[in-house]
């Protein structure tokens, strides 16, 4: 099954692929590897998912926010390798950063929103190394920014 398919199967509709609001590039390919800039918490009606997980988020909302930046990842990845996912070997480490509260320590449960979809939409392919980080701050109030590395063919 393709990836594409994999989408298809899970009902996933990916967003449009947001353009760098700084001085800096959405992805980069660097010989066989992808480097996607990190992807911040984007509602399905285009709102940013903003607040700190553990005062104005849930773990289980934290988990749909980095969902979402996941789903922003694939987009970005698709557009990097000219609308072909079949150029994607393996996504290699997922670093995501969650604005928590300072007692908050259920990062991991928030990122794998993201790690989650990643391995559903690539399967064995999907699996990668991965930190979850917790943050006092994200650009714009944000939930949750996730960014990606992955290994083309």
């Amino acid at each position: 099954m393709t990836f594409e398919n994999k989408l298809k199967e899970l009902k996933i509709k990916l967003p449009e692929a947001k353009p760098p609001v700084g001085s800096y590039v959405a992805t980069k390919i660097s010989g066989n590897f992808l480097f996607i800039s990190g992807q911040i918490s984007i509602s399905n009606d285009g709102e940013l998912i903003k607040g700190k997980v553990g005062k104005d988020l849930t773990v289980d909302q934290g988990y749909k926010a980095a969902e979402r930046c996941g789903m922003s990842i694939i987009s970005q990845a698709k557009v990097a390798c000219n609308g072909d996912l079949s150029k994607i070997k393996s996504c290699i480490k997922l670093t995501g950063f969650v604005n928590s509260t300072d007692d908050f320590t259920e990062q991991p449960k928030v990122i794998n929103g993201a790690s989650d979809l990643i391995s559903s939409v690539f399967g064995n392919a999907g699996m990668h190394t991965r930190a979850a980080v917790s943050t006092n701050s994200l650009p714009l109030g944000v939930s949750v920014e996730v960014d990606a590395i992955f290994e083309l063919n």
